[in-house]
């Protein structure tokens, strides 16, 4: 089994802006026990054959659209599993009240994706002193016994989105960019940032602003940079956003003020609106993170713990064993070879009429 330096230290480090963030080494598979069994109905209370999933908000499409039916449709794989699910909003004193309500009801397993690296230390806490594994699953939590970790490299999703967003602003002659980071309660985003700034900063790019995004909010990335837009306009050449929802509200804001040419923009996470994006040209790619075997996978590792069983995994981080996928960078050259051809979305989902010349000219059919 792999070993990593703590990944803990790394995400104290990262949070708190220091320098340097270990890469973490990138592993397409981890293995965990399957059990069999009927098909559960729907999930209402608590008790030893229950797991509970916790997620952090629904700003992101990605964790009401696929995570939680995944996680969810696998368990029901698994066999007879009650699952209760609760979406914090974004809100880290009502994730922790809801991983109380959990804990109260008797849950097995807590299933949990912090909205807070550090608040979501205390969940981990109340959930060991009661006997009851915890999964951190997509963020690092920054403290606590954990069972097991499964994310993506997350390092490298910045690497992925600085080398496709340094090679287009070199190819379109340079210049100033502003980058919209994301949200600084986030584990993850100071690894994306990280990641992005082990090229940018090699680069030469003129780094004009730079902006952590309180709650990973659109909206506040729009209003960020429409200010940003008022003081610098065409000296503006890409905006390095972390994900394709401050995407969304930087090409918003770009477009509210009719910048042009358009500043090249980077997102994560291969949403529907952002594929949309870069078909016109609006964005100039997203990363996509296969979120089904993420989502299965936790699933097996909870009904395993659930049982008592001991589960492996490629690697250990600060003595958790870990599982990181890789992701992928999406432009509009693979869009075919990565998401259709994984069944993420179709190209019906994509191409609808508003955007079908879009695809018939960048030959997505």
């Amino acid at each position: 089994m792999a070993k990593s330096r703590s990944g803990r230290e790394v995400l104290r480090k990262a949070l708190g802006r220091a320098a340097a963030v270990a890469v973490l080494g990138a592993v397409l598979a981890g293995s965990a026990v399957a059990c069999s069994g009927a098909d559960p109905g729907p999930a209402t209370s608590g008790g030893a054959e229950s797991i509970a999933l916790l997620l952090p908000d629904a700003k992101t499409a990605r964790y009401e659209t696929f995570d939680r039916p995944f996680f969810e449709a696998r368990v029901a794989e698994l066999g007879d599993y009650d699952v209760l699910y609760a979406n914090a909003d974004q809100d880290a004193a009502k994730q922790q009240q809801q991983a109380e309500s959990a804990l109260a009801a008797g849950v097995g397993v807590l299933v949990l994706d912090a909205v807070d690296a550090n608040a979501a230390v205390s969940i981990v806490r109340s959930a060991n002193a009661k006997g009851v594994p915890v999964i951190s699953y997509d963020r690092l939590i920054a403290g606590g016994d954990l069972a097991y970790y499964i994310s993506f490299d997350n390092e490298k999703v910045g690497v992925l989105q600085a080398t496709e967003f340094v090679d287009a602003i070199e190819d379109a002659g340079g210049g100033g960019i502003l980058m919209v980071n994301g949200s600084p309660t986030d584990s993850n985003a100071a690894l994306f940032r990280a990641g992005a700034h082990s090229l940018i900063d090699e680069s030469g790019l003129d780094v004009l602003a730079e902006y952590d995004t309180p709650d990973w909010s659109p909206d506040k990335a729009q209003e960020w940079v429409a200010g940003q837009i008022a003081q610098y306009g065409d000296q503006i050449v890409g905006v390095y956003a972390a994900n394709d929802g401050t995407a969304g509200g930087a090409v918003a804001a770009l477009k509210a003020a009719n910048v042009e040419p358009f500043p090249i923009v980077t997102g994560q996470d291969a949403e529907l609106t952002a594929l949309q994006r870069i078909v016109t040209g609006d964005q100039h790619m997203t990363v996509y993170k296969a979120i089904k075997p993420q989502a299965e996978l936790a699933a097996e590792v909870a009904v395993a713990l659930l049982h008592g069983e001991e589960v492996t995994a490629p690697m250990e981080i600060d003595g958790v064993p870990s599982t990181l996928l890789d992701p992928v960078a999406v432009t509009v050259d693979n869009i075919l070879e990565t998401v259709v051809a994984d069944g993420f979305w179709t190209v019906e989902d994509i191409c609808t009429p508003a955007y079908a010349d879009a695809c018939e000219a960048a030959g997505i059919r």
